[in-house]
């Protein structure tokens, strides 16, 4: 198995889930510890632009979003699935709404005065005020949803979560799917929140499902320098294209593409398109220091262009 390097930092909720499906696979990976907040030039040398955490690296192969990190680690390690038979694309469909919409009403909730204060508790103001304007630019396209509407969104959500997993030890039965792991980074977050996790006590299965989802733990793990990742890139070198399957416009392999996300984090990638189909989206690139890499999307969430002369 080659070897797994997560780039991410401690209170992040996506990273959280992603350090939670390893845990729950039992993986060895690296980690590597990046800023909460831009700049982030060892991340933007790997990824071109791409600035969200976390992302995960297998050499010279740069994987983002984890929607395509959970299907990575899956393929790397098969067992215990995320995609349990039968309830594979109702387990995706779940995850793709717990990672946006439950995710953008739990962000809000949990960052209104009280669960920032908790939050940040002994954090110079300069601090705060950086993560805020930091994620002012961020957020881009998804508007800010005020504290009394998140309020009364979550609690309706969380109704229907207890209602749903009833007396199931996961939100598909026996074992855990992907959308058990997403989720659980959002509440997660929401737990981080001190006063404000009280909205989660009359929720007992949430509890009791929250507390089976974290034994997991997070696998087994080492500190690494971004720059010993940075080298390892250096050093590697893509795997093989699967191929151009049909993309939209009829772009083709090599041509010079743009790749953004749709929602937040929006910072165009540019590179050579390398290869699309089966869900993902993926490009090469040249930096002076990571060398040629391969930067990899899904295809849901992402749009992609010709570049344009204003583009290079």
């Amino acid at each position: 198995m080659p070897t797994i390097i997560l780039h991410h930092y401690p209170t992040s909720p996506f990273a959280e889930k992603i350090r939670l499906i390893m845990g729950a696979k039992r993986l060895h990976w690296s980690s590597v510890l990046i800023p909460m907040v831009m700049p982030k030039p060892d991340v933007v040398a790997l990824t071109g632009g791409y600035r969200k955490t976390p992302i995960l690296q297998l050499g010279a192969d740069i994987y983002c979003d984890t929607a395509l990190i959970a299907e990575v680690l899956e393929t790397l390690s098969p067992e215990p699935t995320l995609y349990p038979a039968q309830v594979a694309a109702a387990s995706r469909t779940l995850a793709q709404w717990a990672d946006s919409t439950l995710f953008w009403t739990a962000i809000p909730y949990t960052l209104q005065p009280a669960g920032l204060a908790h939050m940040f508790s002994g954090a110079p103001p300069e601090t705060v005020q950086a993560f805020a304007e930091d994620r002012k630019r961020f957020r881009a396209n998804i508007p800010r949803m005020r504290g009394p509407e998140a309020r009364a969104s979550l609690s309706l959500y969380l109704d229907r979560l207890e209602e749903m997993i009833g007396g199931q030890a996961y939100f598909f039965g026996a074992q855990p799917s992907i959308a058990d792991f997403s989720i659980y980074h959002c509440l997660w977050f929401v737990l981080r929140g001190g006063p404000v996790a009280r909205i989660l006590e009359p929720f007992v299965r949430i509890q009791a499902w929250l507390d089976r989802m974290r034994s997991f733990g997070h696998g087994t793990h080492e500190p690494l320098d971004s720059g010993a990742a940075i080298a390892a890139a250096h050093a590697g070198s893509p795997a093989p294209s699967s191929g151009v399957d049909a993309e939209p416009d009829g772009i083709a392999a090599g041509e010079k593409i743009v790749v953004a996300a749709t929602d937040t984090g929006t910072e165009p990638i540019d590179g050579d398109l390398y290869a699309a189909g089966g869900g993902r989206i993926s490009i090469t690139r040249e930096d002076a220091r990571a060398g040629r890499v391969a930067v990899h999307f899904p295809r849901l969430g992402f749009e992609l262009h010709r570049a344009s002369a204003k583009d290079r």
